[in-house]
Order: structure tokens, then C-alpha cells, then sequence
């Protein structure tokens, strides 16, 4: 479609200082009324939406992360896959299938989508269809009829020059058929409709955007759920082969205090160490059955039911090499709530338009073409045909200031939502920053207990072997033991902490799940947004304008 000019030209035989005047407007030739009319319609846009604007801190958003490697490209796909565990995959992809929370957000997007075809619909006029017929018995002396009757039963009054009713007739009857189509239109010169169903169209964008915001926390929680119960199962298994130390070393201890060698303090913190551990037990039982019990909500299923899903000492991999968080600006999309506030943002642009419009009269065209006979065999009759032509305009003259208030009220949604834009995006800049140092940190931690965990077993190692020669006592070998014991559950928790901690590193970049996967590309989709993938599997692939909402037709503006 062209572009829009600051003038609009007039063909070459139509003199501009000697225009037809208004009254004479009937004789102006048709080709210069259209010219006139595209010309104004195409120049409305521009004037009534505002032009797109970026929130400072997108403009200003830096070109790396600091003190991470920002040089290579992240990778969001499937990346749960990194733990090598194969129940974690099989429960993620139940969990996809059946979560209501996914459900809910599928449903939020279907009526988005509904939303917007019922928008678009104003684009194009409404074709309805009639048919009737009409049974009519008046008296002639009353109403329309009296004319045709001569105005009484005696025939005074009324038309002279009618036809005389049948001799002792004072009532008329007849029968109308007709069959009819209409057309109505309303031309959309301000572009009020083309807003609202460029509004609708990126509500649906921003409602996908929104369903992979919720899949995204979803996948978090089955993981972090995951991993919880995984530690909590191993954390039982150690807290009870921990008892089985204490208690053997608690046995040891009160023979020797018996027979005088130790005091009665040893005796009594070894006692309180081992009541300790058996209090700590039901304590993490507890909190296995809530982690389970969650977990089985997640999966859309009863704890019972959970166990097919999970073995029973699950082993997922912790994988500790860096995570590569590409550039800055790709955050814009692969962050699903990023994109879905650049979508509200751009479609409260949108709604500026549709409600400076509605200031402005309204245009509309209707038409009807049917047949209409007074005996149902002669309806279709060519010569029974009957036309209607209407043209209206409706302008608002007084509304108590309501139209300049929704005026305001979109201006205001527009810069608050462009708040939120600009929010989203510091927010995602400064949680990446902080996942990938707490990242950092935990990998450090795991290494360092992972080298504890050595130093104790070769301590175990070397106390045992001091014990079978005789050389070493039980006591050093138990307490050994017993310290070998502990670094394990440290280490266990340390592990648990490092997977959270990746999780969050990918949550904080946005890490997706489809092998289609989501394309660094700020380029116009183009299309109807109603012919759009189906949104009812787990593989999605979300169209990704980052602040352009795709036109309705393939037509460019």
C-alpha cells in the first residue's frame, strides 16, 4: 500500500484554485471523490496512533553480561536433558501433557485468539439474509386503510377516486412474501477497527508469550521438586546409616564408661548426637511426603500414582561446566515475560488510536436486495424485485467528557505498561546476573565438599586399615565412619543446591523446551494470526516480533 503523503496530489485536469464548491459537489467527478477519500483515509492513521517508542533501558541495555563468557550462544532447547536422568525427562513430558496450570494457560490463549477473530471481523461488512411472510386483516374505516375504503362502512369520507370495497365488506386483508439480503459496512476511515484487531492480535501474541511463561515455571517446579525429593530420599538413607554409627560407637562409649575409661560427658554428647539423629528422621519423612505430594499435583496425579514415574534412589547427573549465556539483547526473546510485556506495551499503542477515533464521526453503508410479491407463487418473479441504498454518518456531539477520559485512560495504560516493559527487562538483566554468580559460587562449594568427602574417606580408609592390624582402636574407626557420613550429606545438599542453582541460570535466560526452539530474529511476522500454529501440543513455537504487532493481511502498512 503506498505511504502516506503530507499532500495529496489531484490528477492533472483538475484545476486546484478553481475547485467546485460544496453545494456543487454532486457534478464532481467520481475519480476525484475516491482520490480524496483514500487519500484522507490512509493519512488517519498516522495521525491518530502514536508512533512506537523504546523504554530507555532497552536502548540502553548493555552489550554483555559482566564477568561471564557472553561471546557464545545459549542454547534453550530441552535443557532438563543435561541431568542424563531419564525419569526426569519422562516426568517432564507428563507433566507438559497434563499440568491444569498449562491447561488453564492454553485456554487463556484460545480466548485471546477468539478474541481477536471476533475483532477483525469489523474489517469486512456483515451479510445477512431474510425471509418473511406478512398476514395483515384491518378494518377500512381505521389507520392506513381508510383511504382505500372510503373512510367509513357507509363510504363517507375518505378517497373519492379509491376502489370501492366488495359489496358488504368493511375490512381489507392481504398476504406480503418477501426474500431479502443485507449488507452493512462501516467504512473504517480513523482505522478504530484496524486498532482494535491489531490490540486483539497482540493480546494473543502476549497471551502465548504468557502460556510459555507459565510452562517455563512449571518445568522449574517438577525440577526443583525433583531434586528435593531426590535429596530428601538420600538424606533418609544417610540419617539412617548415620544411626547405625552412632549407635555402635554410642555402645562402644558406655562399655568403656563402665569399665572407667571415658567420662560421663563423652557418654552423655554421644547420647544426645544419637537422639538428635533419630528426632531428625521423621522431620525429613515429613517433608519427603510433602515434596512428593506436590510433585504428584504438578504431574496431574495422586502421590500413589507417582511412583511408576520416579525409581526409587533417583541419580540425575550434576553437570558443573559453565552455562554460556549468549548476548544481552537476546533476552528480549527467549524471556517469554519479557516478550509478553513488549506485546501489551505495543498493543496499548494500539488502543490510543482506536480511542482517539472514537472522537471522530463514524461512517457506515448498508444496502438490501431482495423480492417482495403479494402472492407467495409470484415471489421470485424477476420483476418483483425491491432495492434498498443507505449512507450514514454518526457524529458524538455530547458525552459528558467520556470519550476524552478514555482518551486519557489509554495514555496512561500505554506509559504504564511501558513502565512494566522497561521493568521486565532490567528484571531479567539483573536475575541473570545474579543466577550466574550464584552459580559460580555453588560450583565451588560442590568441589570443595566433593574434596572433604576424599580427605574423609581416605581418613576412613586409613582407620580401618589401623583397626585390622590392630594398631587402631574401634572408636577411631566409628568416629572415621561417622565423619565420612556427614560429608556425604553435606555433600548431598551441596548437590541439590548446585542443580537449583543451574536451574535457575537457565529460568533466568529464558530456557525453552521445543526442538523447533526460539530464533533471534526482531523481523515483522507477517499473517493472520488466526492461521497460526495450533496451541493445543506441547510444541509450541512462538512468533517472536519483539515490539511490532503482525499486520492482519500480508499486506505491509
Amino acid at each position: 500500500m503506498p505511504r502516506c503523503s503530507s499532500r495529496i496530489e489531484a490528477p492533472a485536469s483538475l484545476n486546484l484554485f478553481s475547485l467546485p464548491s460544496l453545494r456543487d459537489a454532486r457534478r464532481w467527478p467520481p475519480a476525484v471523490a475516491v482520490v480524496l477519500f483514500l487519500g484522507l483515509a490512509g493519512c488517519a492513521k498516522p495521525m491518530l496512533v502514536p508512533e512506537a517508542t523504546t523504554p530507555q533501558p532497552v536502548r540502553d541495555m548493555p552489550d554483555t553480561f559482566s564477568a561471564v563468557d557472553s561471546a557464545t550462544v545459549y542454547d534453550p532447547l530441552r535443557w532438563w536433558t543435561s541431568y542424563e536422568d531419564p525419569a526426569l525427562d519422562q516426568l517432564i513430558d507428563t507433566v507438559l501433557a497434563v499440568n491444569f496450570d498449562l491447561v488453564e494457560a492454553v485456554a487463556r490463549v484460545d480466548e485471546a485468539r477468539a478474541r481477536a477473530a471476533t475483532a477483525q471481523a469489523g474489517l469486512l461488512p456483515s451479510l445477512s439474509a431474510d425471509g418473511s411472510v406478512v398476514y395483515s386483516d384491518s378494518p377500512l374505516n381505521a389507520g392506513q386503510f381508510a383511504a382505500f375504503g372510503g373512510g367509513s362502512p357507509d363510504g363517507e369520507g375518505g378517497d373519492p377516486d379509491a376502489p370501492a370495497p366488495d359489496a358488504g365488506s368493511d375490512r381489507i386483508s392481504f398476504t406480503t412474501s418477501s426474500l431479502s439480503a443485507a449488507l452493512q459496512y462501516e467504512v473504517d476511515f480513523w482505522g478504530r477497527i484496524r486498532g482494535e484487531a491489531k490490540a486483539a492480535i497482540g493480546d494473543v501474541y502476549a497471551a502465548m508469550a504468557d502460556l510459555h511463561t507459565s510452562r517455563l515455571a512449571v518445568l522449574s517446579q517438577v525440577v526443583t521438586t525433583y531434586f528435593e525429593v531426590a535429596d530428601l530420599r538420600q538424606q533418609i538413607a544417610l540419617t539412617i546409616e548415620s544411626l547405625s554409627v552412632i549407635g555402635d560407637r554410642l555402645d562402644v562409649t558406655e562399655d568403656r564408661y563402665r569399665r572407667g575409661l571415658v567420662t560421663s560427658f563423652e557418654l552423655y554428647q554421644l547420647r544426645q548426637e544419637f537422639r538428635s539423629a533419630q528426632a531428625l528422621l521423621p522431620q525429613l519423612e515429613r517433608q519427603h511426603a510433602n515434596a512428593e505430594s506436590r510433585l504428584a499435583v504438578l504431574a496431574g496425579l495422586y502421590p500413589s500414582q507417582l511412583d511408576a514415574l520416579i525409581p526409587e534412589r533417583p541419580q540425575p547427573r550434576l553437570a558443573e561446566a559453565a552455562i554460556p549465556t549468549g548476548l544481552p539483547s537476546e533476552l528480549l526473546i527467549q524471556r517469554p515475560d519479557v516478550r509478553a510485556a513488549a506485546y501489551r506495551f505495543e498493543s496499548a499503542r494500539y488502543r490510543i488510536g482506536v480511542a482517539r477515533a472514537q472522537l471522530f464521526p463514524t461512517i457506515s453503508l448498508g444496502g438490501s436486495l431482495g423480492l417482495q410479491s403479494n402472492e407467495l407463487a409470484d415471489l421470485f418473479d424477476p420483476g418483483q424485485w425491491i432495492a434498498n441504498l443507505t449512507a450514514g454518518l454518526t457524529a458524538p456531539l455530547f458525552q459528558g467528557g467520556r470519550l476524552r477520559a478514555n482518551v486519557d485512560a489509554s495514555e496512561a495504560a500505554f506509559r504504564r505498561l511501558g513502565a512494566a516493559y522497561a521493568r521486565s527487562v532490567l528484571t531479567a538483566y539483573s536475575e541473570v546476573e545474579s543466577a550466574m554468580a550464584a552459580h559460580e559460587e555453588e560450583r565451588q562449594r560442590y568441589a570443595l565438599i566433593t574434596d572433604q568427602l576424599a580427605e574423609a574417606r581416605a581418613s576412613l580408609t586409613l582407620q580401618l586399615d589401623r583397626y585390622e592390624r590392630g594398631v587402631g582402636t574401634l572408636t577411631d574407626y566409628l568416629d572415621a565412619l561417622r565423619a565420612e557420613v556427614n560429608v556425604r550429606t553435606q555433600l548431598a545438599s551441596a548437590g541439590r543446591a548446585l542443580a537449583i542453582a543451574r536451574l535457575d541460570v537457565h529460568r533466568a535466560l529464558g530456557g525453552g523446551w521445543t526442538d523447533g526452539g526460539i530464533q533471534p530474529s526482531i523481523e515483522l511476522v507477517e499473517g493472520d494470526v488466526t492461521t497460526a500454529q495450533p496451541l493445543d501440543d506441547v510444541t509450541i513455537r512462538p512468533a517472536i516480533p519483539l515490539l511490532r504487532i503482525p499486520d492482519i493481511t500480508s499486506t505491509q502498512d
